[in-house]
């Protein structure tokens, strides 16, 4: 026997619906929300193409260049700013510049890995204290940071370790913000069975973190590791108020004082205008290979951490 099935009117009409093509109502909201983001990408990097523009100029082409402040001029001076920037008082530029990866990667990747393990002990941990802790850890996230600096600059004062590389890392390493993100994601991310299964299986609470809790993880480390390096490359004030050997200075301090010195009509105030510009656009490279670098492990991350 053979049973015939009935669609009735309605469901056919329902389920063709949601396939139907977009009205003209609906394209035109797409089509606005389209325009509304290619402006907000547009806005966003219009100060990158003039800080390139600018930085193929010679002194003359910046202060007296016929060819507009968004397009390029005859000479292309490139090169030779280059070349200036990186010899300019011994290179003290390079210098600079070591000291910020040097102070991004020990600050950053600690702040990381202390916020990772955090994270995941208020997380998937019951202990005395632990909601007044969090508490606490939340209360700090609405602190500015600018407004911890001369506190931290009178305990590192007393500790005698102002005007070192202690004074930037040793902050640099907390980051409470990190922390409530770590958090939130190892509750959701990370199961409870999984973990009891990992346990039963006879393994330790270490041995479980990295084996079974870790890779899950990945995408809200890398995360937490990007804002990190990010933060402490682009800090100024605090090593500002701990540092004053020039010796030290991460590179965001040492434009800080070409712009200072070229704010007073010093001799040579155009050159260091030059070296000021050329010297912002080669400190945003690294920060681009930084999340080239790691976008492929965010994107992997993803899709473990999906699996459940």
């Amino acid at each position: 026997m053979t049973t015939a099935r009935v669609i009735h009117p309605s469901s056919r009409a329902a389920r063709n619906a949601g396939t139907a093509t977009p009205g003209p109502k609906k394209r035109a909201n797409h089509t606005l929300s389209y325009l509304f983001l290619g402006a907000l990408v547009v806005y966003f990097l219009i100060p990158m193409w003039w800080l390139l523009v600018a930085s193929t100029k010679d002194v003359g082409g910046l202060f007296n260049g016929s060819s507009g402040a968004l397009w390029f001029d005859k000479v292309f001076a490139l090169g030779p700013n280059l070349v200036t920037l990186f010899t300019y008082n011994d290179g003290i530029y390079l210098r600079w510049m070591g000291n910020s990866l040097f102070y991004a990667l020990t600050g950053g990747i600690g702040a990381t890995v202390l916020s990772v393990l955090a994270g995941y002990g208020f997380a998937k941990f019951r202990f005395a204290g632990r909601r007044v802790s969090f508490a606490i850890l939340l209360g700090s996230v609405m602190v500015p940071l600018t407004a911890l600096v001369i506190p931290t600059f009178i305990l590192l004062s007393g500790l005698g370790l102002t005007d070192t590389v202690w004074a930037v890392i040793l902050p640099s390493l907390l980051n409470p913000f990190g922390v409530y993100l770590m958090q939130v994601y190892a509750a959701d991310a990370v199961p409870d069975e999984l973990l009891d299964a990992a346990r039963v299986d006879g393994a330790g609470e270490i041995r479980t973190f990295f084996q079974v809790a870790f890779p899950l993880l990945r995408p809200a480390f890398i995360t937490v590791l990007l804002l990190s390096i990010v933060g402490t490359w682009n800090n100024y004030f605090l090593p500002l108020a701990m540092l004053s050997n020039t010796q030290l200075f991460p590179i965001t301090v040492g434009i800080g004082l070409w712009q200072g010195q070229a704010s007073a009509n010093n001799s040579g105030g155009e050159s260091l205008w030059g070296l000021i510009i050329v010297g912002s656009l080669v400190s945003v490279i690294p920060l681009v290979i930084a999340f080239l670098s790691l976008q492929k492990y965010w994107q992997g991350g993803l899709s473990i951490g999906s699996l459940k």
